[in-house]
């Protein structure tokens, strides 16, 4: 991450791709929240598209939401 900060140009998308791998990397059981929040501490700069990543990363998903499927398409039978 520190080297993400460090890249002059870097863009959002590949901000990205450097924090998917950073997560994936995390041990079973780390608490990833609470990591980007550490890495934010540390290495976090006003507008650089890290840090916004790394913020939208604290941000907690909107509620699970179907994307279709059989079960949509299908209306139940009218009596």
């Amino acid at each position: 991450m520190r080297e993400a900060y460090r890249i002059p140009g870097i863009t959002e998308g590949e901000c990205r791709s450097i924090f998917l791998d950073w997560a994936l990397s995390l041990p079973a059981g780390a608490d990833p929240a609470l990591s980007a929040r550490v890495l934010l501490e540390r290495y976090g700069t006003p507008g650089h598209p890290m840090t916004a990543v790394l913020e939208a990363a604290l941000t907690p998903p909107d509620g699970a939401r179907r994307r279709g499927g059989r079960n949509a398409r299908i209306r139940p039978a009218e009596p």
